[in-house]
């Protein structure tokens, strides 16, 4: 990696008296700037299912639009791989931004431009370079992360950040709304998210950083006193791409258990969400302001959800992330029993459904991404994070566009249910496997 991406070089020591208030002063700033970069991601990640209900109006079947849809979920598991190696060499301050402009730009062009949306092949190449584009933005806040705060606090600030791709995600039903409100144009979908995106990567240019080092100040394991099991000098080394890929992440058995994990979490997750207005709309007659904020409220019932994940996996779990899982995986298979066989005419009970399901499945997904990060050095926490990433969305998130859409075309939304119930069944088994690790536990390798 060469030029301004290159990892920031090391700068001299700062005064020892300096080193505490700059550590709390750009810990604080560089939280903000992976927190809203990241919420800035998901404002451009899911506009094409709110646009979907036109697209079916305008003679697209469910299968050929969740075939193009397909697209974001295969590009962006590849990238969040291929990326995720890229971002460990890489400086986060420029690499977050970058992606973050390119998939405003996709935006542009489905907003604006009329051939974009004429066939399903077209919608497919676009979404493909939206998904690659959004593998830019968890992977060098993941590298972020564990460079500037230690293993002891991590699951807490690890839980707030990953709330972030809630209040993005959510952020497109009002967007879009209000976008509907000015220009009376469903197209808003897509440009309205776009313009406050090219806000928001301006905004973490100006207050991320790379590693401590390159900003005169000591490893924060030195600075909190706080050494993970088998810590030395060689965490603070870049490892090669080899070392990396085969050494930490290829060998090491618990990351496949939590890959396999996430591929249905992931089926679950964008299952529900991807296909809510859709299915609202037509199993259940929801307006579409309805179904926007019924979007939003899915979104945002995984902020507290996920800091109570977050909370329990590290004081009353006591580390074990596995366990912790498989609690809130019963809660979710529950509540999509009752988002299915709610009869319609009780719009309520399907809100509080939609809402207990974004309420409980965030929890899951943050703590595998969590595990990934935990199980591997520092310097290979890119690569370990796009790897289970790579299940979760070429396994789980392609079946929830493509297998749910042509599942629901020929089976009805009874089989697109069962299909989602499936998941949850093995999600469950896959976190069981990790039931006897715990964040403190060293890595098992096969």
């Amino acid at each position: 990696m060469i030029g301004f991406l290159a990892p920031a070089a090391h700068r001299p020591p700062i005064q020892t008296d300096r080193v505490d208030p700059t550590y709390r002063k750009l810990r604080w700033q560089i939280f903000a700037g992976i927190f809203l970069g990241y919420a800035g991601y998901y404002l451009l990640r899911k506009n094409f299912s709110l646009a979907m209900p036109y697209l079916v109006e305008q003679g697209y079947s469910r299968g050929e639009l969740g075939t193009a849809l397909s697209a974001v979920a295969i590009a962006y598991g590849l990238s969040k791989f291929l990326m995720g190696m890229v971002s460990d060499r890489s400086n986060p301050r420029y690499f977050l931004p970058i992606g973050l402009v390119l998939s405003a730009l996709v935006m542009f062009l489905f907003g604006f431009v009329p051939w974009a949306t004429s066939s399903v092949g077209i919608m497919f190449v676009l979404l493909f370079l939206n998904g690659w584009f959004q593998g830019m933005g968890w992977p060098p806040s993941g590298r972020t992360m564990v460079h500037w705060w230690s293993q002891k606090e991590r699951g807490g600030v690890v839980s707030v950040w990953n709330v972030a791709h809630n209040v993005g995600g959510g952020l497109i039903g009002p967007l879009f709304l209000l976008g509907l409100a000015w220009f009376n144009d469903w197209h808003a979908a897509f440009y309205v998210p776009a313009a406050v995106a090219l806000g928001v990567a301006v905004f973490a240019f100006l207050t991320m950083r790379d590693t401590p080092q390159s900003c005169g100040l000591p490893s924060v394991e030195t600075w909190k006193e706080d050494y993970p099991e088998g810590y030395d000098a060689n965490h603070e080394r870049e490892f090669s791409t080899r070392e990396i890929f085969v050494e930490h992440v290829l060998k090491n058995r618990m990351l496949w258990y939590i890959a396999f994990a996430n591929v249905f979490v992931y089926l679950l997750r964008y299952g529900v969400l991807d296909w809510a207005p859709t299915y609202l709309k037509e199993a259940k007659h929801f307006s579409v302001d309805k179904t926007s904020w019924a979007y939003f409220l899915y979104e945002w019932a995984g902020i507290p959800g996920t800091l109570l994940c977050g909370w329990l996996s590290d004081k009353l779990f006591r580390g074990n992330r596995g366990a912790t899982g498989v609690v809130f995986m019963f809660g979710v298979m529950a509540a999509t029993l009752v988002y299915w066989l709610n009869p319609e005419g009780n719009p309520g009970v399907d809100l509080a459904a939609l809402i207990c399901i974004g309420f409980l499945i965030y929890g899951p997904v943050m703590l595998i991404g969590l595990q990934a990060l935990e199980l591997v050095p520092k310097k290979a926490a890119g690569t370990a994070a796009g790897f289970t990433g790579l299940f979760g969305y070429l396994g789980g998130s392609v079946a929830a566009s493509a297998l749910v859409g042509y599942t629901t075309d020929h089976y009805g939304w009874n089989g697109c249910f069962i299909l989602l119930l499936a998941a949850c069944v093995l999600a469950i088994v896959c976190l069981a496997l990790t039931l006897r690790h715990s964040s403190t536990a060293a890595p098992q390798f096969a």
